[in-house]
């Protein structure tokens, strides 16, 4: 696998960034590619392991030795092939997924970890620019209708699969484009939206109709597509967003992050929003809230010309090893410094947030924080204490909160009566993905909670094999790990 010794012979590579002072001008993607060369050298440190840990630490199975010794071996449209053979949409995840599959390399136990995000990244880039992924629309169809809500990667990839098994898909997107958090949450720095545009096309030329515009429980409800749907599968993501019960937060200036990174996004794209405008631009920015969605905050509100970033995290700041407790093939809770947090921003750990400060016309002034430190006891959750005497007051001109969210909208569960548990997550097996009502399926966020990219697509396919089973008895539909289903 790979080549023999290549682990011994090649250092991990990455990719480069454009200059700080030249990637903030604009809301473009700034890596910059490795020769093809340099790529085959990263596929030869794939070692002959053994037992690929790297499959348990993907939710989707890739099957990523066998792609990387492709990729050294220069056959790039074979590792295309076993690439998609388990992931629908390897563009998205070869710039987005924290890659817990690189976590659980082997190499990674001793040395720096097979560069796996950034080869499955260029094999799909170098699959689009070659002309080797092309419409596979089915070759014969069922008579089943199957409604798929929210366009984000769950319901894509549910889509898709469906669709391959030659059912007839309807995807509904409320907002103006489909995409979900990808189109309208992750700024285009991290991902242009003509990334998204191209598969759109793809699997539109496959059969698949988008219905956008369209929030179904409001425009539409979901008892009318019960009516007119052998079948429905529930995507629409975890979208409640955590709040800060603290006083002064409804002031003019604090804002949560998934109104403002929908709006650049919407600016960057020149769609109209909604609602008051929202910059940064000459502002005192402080965002609460230290995961990757404080981290598009901070990159967002740099660009727009804040002159100051400041980024608080209730947690402590983390070490760059592994953490005891958290050891080798498992997802360490270790620092992670974004590109983000390299332009320009302050972070300040182990600190929470007691009030805003507001003037005689409810605006933003300030805020007063309070440093914290976490009590751990055995067999006990860890309890936070407020360390005494540690009160600061900081100015600031704009709050964003980037604290997640706490579970999905009710209204088409409501409507459906559907069981949902204490955090609003529609109850739906991982065994069969099936909710309390017959025919309806969920999957994604909405189905696990707030979770990863890779998550979300892996749920979509296991979803679509459970669709598929229900409308005809059986499914060729693979599950994860599994390779691609024959055309139908």
């Amino acid at each position: 696998m790979g080549k023999i010794t290549g682990f011994l012979e090649f250092d991990r590579k990455d990719e480069a960034y454009a200059p700080v002072k030249e990637r903030i001008k604009n809301y473009k993607e700034f890596t910059k590619p490795l020769k093809e060369s340099e790529l085959k050298n990263q596929g030869a440190r794939c070692m002959d392991c053994g037992i690929p840990f790297c499959h348990s630490g993907c939710p989707l199975g890739n099957l990523i030795p066998d792609f990387n010794d492709a990729v050294y071996k220069g056959k790039w449209e074979k590792a295309a092939e076993i690439l998609h053979s388990t992931n629908n949409f390897p563009e998205f995840t070869g710039r987005l997924c924290p890659a817990p599959c690189e976590e659980a390399c082997v190499l990674g136990i001793n040395e720096p970890p097979v560069s796996i995000e950034n080869i499955e990244k260029n094999i799909v880039e170098t699959a689009f620019k070659n002309g080797w992924i092309k419409p596979e629309p089915p070759m014969n169809r069922t008579d089943k209708k199957v409604a798929v809500v929210g366009s984000g990667p769950a319901g894509l990839a549910a889509a898709q699969q469906l669709n391959r098994a030659g059912h007839t898909v309807t995807v509904f997107e409320r907002d103006e484009k489909p995409g979900g958090l990808l189109r309208y949450g992750i700024p285009d720095f991290k991902m242009e939206k003509n990334v998204i545009d191209r598969r759109l096309e793809i699997m539109e030329q496959e059969g698949i109709e988008f219905k956008t515009g369209i929030h179904v429980g409001v425009d539409v409800t979901a008892k009318e597509l019960q009516n007119e749907f052998d079948s429905i599968v529930l995507c629409g993501g975890a979208t409640v967003r955590r709040s800060l019960p603290v006083q002064g937060a409804d002031a003019k200036g604090v804002v949560q992050a998934m109104d403002f990174l929908p709006q650049n996004n919407r600016k960057v794209d020149g769609i109209p929003f909604k609602g008051e405008d929202i910059s940064a631009k000459g502002k005192k920015v402080i965002v609460i809230g230290g995961g990757d969605t404080g981290s598009d905050c901070i990159g967002t509100s740099i660009r727009q010309g804040a002159t100051s970033v400041t980024n608080f995290e209730i947690m402590p700041k983390g070490t760059t090893e592994r953490p005891e407790g958290q050891p080798w093939p498992f997802w360490p809770m270790r620092l992670r410094t974004s590109s983000s947090h390299k332009e320009g921003a302050e972070r300040v750990f182990s600190i929470s947030t007691k009030r805003f400060n507001t003037d005689k016309d409810g605006n933003l002034t300030g805020l007063v924080t309070v440093e914290v430190e976490w009590i751990k006891q055995p067999g006990q959750r860890p309890m936070l204490k407020e360390v005494e005497g540690t009160e600061k007051e900081w100015k600031c001109d704009l709050v964003l909160l980037a604290l997640g969210f706490t579970g999905s909208e009710t209204t088409v569960a409501d409507q459906l009566n559907l069981e949902m548990d204490s955090r609003t997550n529609i109850k739906a097996s991982v065994a069969d993905y099936k909710t309390n009502v017959p025919g309806v399926f969920a999957a994604g966020d909405q189905r696990r909670g707030q979770s990863l990219i890779v998550w979300a697509i892996s749920e979509g396919r296991q979803a679509a094999h459970y669709v598929d089973k229900y409308l005809m008895g059986e499914s060729y539909l693979p599950l994860k790990g599994e390779g691609d289903l024959p055309r139908v």
